[in-house]
């Protein structure tokens, strides 16, 4: 047993007092984090909702280029997807 353990009597009030401190920092803590978390999710949804704004305008925009392009993507993924395929027998 460690010699300061015997030397210095342990108070209830005084381990009362810590354990209230310790639960305010920790209970602060947490709060910080809920709100971070809160703020960068309210962020990305106003990223998310920018993305598909510039979208939408970019459709409007040229509509003939965007068709091009979701079919060249959808030709590009249905090659990779039938190589994925043909690879994996």
């Amino acid at each position: 047993m460690p010699a300061d353990v015997l030397e210095k009597p342990v108070y209830a009030e005084d381990a009362r007092r810590e354990v209230c401190k310790i639960r305010s920092i920790v209970s602060d803590a947490v709060e910080d984090g809920v709100r971070s978390a809160s703020r960068a999710v309210r962020h990305g949804r106003y990223a998310a909702e920018d993305v598909i704004d510039q979208a939408e305008h970019k459709i409007k925009q040229r509509p003939f280029e965007s068709i091009g392009m979701l079919f060249a993507t959808g030709v590009l993924l249905g090659g990779f997807l039938t190589w994925l395929g043909l690879r994996r027998r």
